[in-house]
């Protein structure tokens, strides 16, 4: 009966937003509220640019790219794999995407949008920015000098050995997940443009420790095992289950903020709530089952790499035998021949 009444629930929400985004209406007039309804046009295409958060990422997107030059131009032969500058330039383009793009315009107004954004950063950007391999790339960018004295006793530091384990970095991204949505930080968030924007920080951070040991590409001071990442990855999906149907079944909105604004463009505050719920709930899980799937790829990958390479390494040691073997009986045969010979005579 729950169930029916959640996937009812659900269901009206998400009806309204599709409509809210297909046409037209007027905007209830309210200072966070944009004059026009959101659509697919206007959220895709209506860029605010923002230099707060425009400069530093063009700035990080310049660094990166002069440091995969250096690197490339002093070891030609091991450049930096291409795919790792897509990755993290495409990182970076998804928080463009997140904060300066029609999601960022709405976020105040729409909790369902808000949750997009969330999403975006948590789910998508850091796990493209730590696929990207950075810590890799500034290791072999920077001098031996510098290595040794500030990056290699960064890497080794006890913080960094607490902060990077798996059961805390997942604990870490788990709480502030159910933190921000069950707390006054969430509503403050959405009145204090100061707060919203530490919010985005502490979203983006948490994502990327909670990815770091399952990409593994990054020197770590504590390597998974494929399975562990699996499992790793596979429990995170419960956990954005649940918080999910503590919002939708919620019965009062969550948030004053978004209750005060009425019912911008016929969807009311429980309503919005509901169908951010659903993306959470739909889109969230199928991110991580995804990301499960790929992850099982890369064990079979890995698995097929190690199965070939002891199967090389068996290769040689039955040559090595045979050749022993052919080495032994030639010499056998050579002073089998120097005893008949000498018996002749």
């Amino acid at each position: 009966m729950h169930f029916q009444t959640g996937v009812r629930r659900l269901a009206a929400p998400l009806v309204a937003g599709l409509l809210a985004l297909l046409q037209p209406a007027v905007a209830a007039a309210h200072g966070a509220v944009p004059a026009e309804p959101p659509s697919v046009v206007n959220l895709a295409f209506g860029w605010t640019i923002e230099p707060f958060i425009a400069l530093p990422l063009l700035a990080v997107a310049v660094v990166w790219l002069r440091l995969v030059r250096r690197v490339n131009a002093a070891h030609p032969a091991t450049r930096v794999p291409r795919i790792r500058s897509l990755a993290f330039l495409g990182g970076l383009a998804v928080i463009a995407v997140a904060l300066m793009s029609g999601i960022g315009r709405y976020d105040t107004a729409l909790f369902s949008v808000h949750m997009v954004q969330h999403l975006l950063l948590t789910l998508v950007a850091a796990p493209l920015l730590v696929l990207s391999a950075p810590v890799t790339l500034l290791l072999r960018a920077a001098s031996a000098a510098t290595r040794r004295r500030w990056l290699l006793p960064m890497l080794h530091s006890r913080l960094l050995r607490v902060v990077g384990h798996p059961v805390v970095a997942w604990l870490a991204f788990a709480g502030v997940m159910w933190g921000s949505h069950f707390s006054a930080l969430f509503n403050a968030a959405l009145e204090e443009p100061l707060v919203h924007d530490l919010e985005h920080g502490l979203f983006l951070a948490a994502g990327l420790l909670f990815w770091w040991p399952v990409v593994g590409l990054d020197p770590s001071p504590h390597r998974m095992s494929h399975p562990a990442r699996v499992l790793y990855l596979f429990l995170q999906m419960p956990q954005n289950s649940f918080l999910a149907v503590a919002i939708l079944f919620a019965e009062t909105p969550l948030y004053a903020h978004y209750a005060t604004l009425g019912s911008p463009w016929g969807i009311t505050a429980l309503a919005d709530q509901d169908l951010a719920a659903g993306i959470m709930w739909l889109v969230g899980d199928v991110l991580f089952l995804g990301a499960v799937i790929g992850l099982i790829a890369a064990w079979m990958r890995h698995e097929g790499r190690t199965t070939a390479a002891s199967d090389r390494r068996s290769d040689l040691a039955r040559v090595g035998i045979r050749e022993r073997e052919a080495a032994l009986r030639a010499r056998r045969d050579a002073e089998s021949a120097a005893g008949s010979a000498s018996g002749d005579r």
